[in-house]
């Protein structure tokens, strides 16, 4: 609003308020501008029948190049819905989704098509929808470069080179109903590596194999990683995926909650042992969920009490209960409160 007379100050709100968008937008621009995946308070809601389900409640994620990342949850908590929209079959409904910088709420249909046939490969839980039965391992590998236009001498080598790695050339000339589960799932991994993605996703990939295939196949998901130099996000509902990546990413009602980080020692001798530790996730929001183990017992409910402590938070209930003990200045090992290094 502008005023006029002797004395009158002009006041123009629109421009600040340009001002204050144009700074919004450079820090959301700025945030994960090194991560090659880039989730920024993604919202993702679906409504049907009058209802209405938050699959994605503000979800924030960063994975750099070259990570080998799993990410955990229940059924319900989002994880699918994640998978789908950075695979490009589901759009968000608010927030910010980037991948090898892309940013695919922007895409139209013919730019997403292009994104999931050269820039993110996919492999599903369900080998049959991973594979053409009526095809050879091999001709299931170089379909994907065709459709590329690639070259038929590329086409070929790379196939070649495809299976060898992933340990599935014996398979080369058999169709999926001759090959075992393990097998159609790891020249799955082929197919989705077949276009030189950037980044390789799979959902569910061992849900439907034993011990010893699932085994394979993540031995297949860590030479992807490792030999081919392609980032690689696992989903899973199985914990035991934290044992074969280095970093676990676990959601609960559509946020990230906790992650778990697996980092190498290696002792005087040369002896190397692996060390997991868990960290609360504190969101963009500045959120935290507490497990529910740690504040059940501690009678946390609706309210907690938060309390700067020198080094680290501490979390007290609104109403402890009355057998709880009583509130000290500096709570023991393994009470309620949140150290300031348990963010990422």
């Amino acid at each position: 609003m502008t005023t006029s007379g002797p004395g009158a100050r002009a006041y123009e709100p629109a421009a600040g308020i340009g001002e204050l968008d144009a700074e919004v937008q450079r820090a959301r621009t700025r945030y994960g501008e090194d991560a090659v995946i880039v989730c920024d308070r993604l919202v993702r809601i679906y409504t049907g029948a009058g209802l209405e389900v938050q699959a994605l409640q503000g979800l924030d994620l960063l994975v750099t190049e070259g990570e080998l990342t799993g990410v955990v949850g229940a059924s319900g908590s989002g994880k699918s819905t994640l998978m789908n929209i950075l695979a490009g079959l589901d759009t968000p409904t608010a927030g910010v989704v980037r991948v090898a910088g892309h940013d695919l709420a922007a895409l139209g249909p013919r730019e997403r098509l292009a994104y999931r046939r050269t820039v993110v490969g996919f492999v599903w839980q369900q080998a049959s929808r991973n594979l053409l039965p009526y095809l050879t391992c091999r001709q299931n590998v170089i379909m994907p470069m065709r459709l590329s236009r690639i070259g038929r001498r590329e086409r070929a080598r790379r196939a070649h080179d495809l299976l060898a790695a992933l340990r599935v050339a014996h398979c080369a000339d058999r169709t999926p109903d001759r090959m075992s589960g393990g097998e159609q799932q790891r020249t799955a991994i082929a197919v989705a590596l077949a276009s030189q993605p950037r980044v390789l996703l799979a959902d569910e990939p061992t849900g439907e194999l034993d011990t010893a295939a699932a085994a394979d196949v993540f031995a297949a998901l860590q030479t992807a990683n490792t030999e081919l130099g392609v980032t690689v996000l696992i989903v899973s509902h199985d914990p035991a995926v934290a044992a074969r990546v280095r970093r676990t990413v676990a959601i609960r009602d559509g946020r990230t909650s906790t992650e778990v980080l697996r980092q190498a020692v290696v002792d005087e001798f040369g002896n190397a042992t692996h060390h997991a530790v868990e960290y609360a996730v504190l969101d963009r929001a500045g959120r935290v969920q507490l497990p529910r183990e740690m504040t059940q017992p501690l009678g946390m409910r609706d309210r907690v009490r938060l309390e700067a402590q020198p080094g680290h938070i501490g979390v007290w209930p609104d109403d402890p209960p009355a057998s709880a003990p009583p509130r000290a200045a500096a709570p023991p090992s393994g009470g309620g409160t949140a150290s300031p290094g348990a963010d990422r």
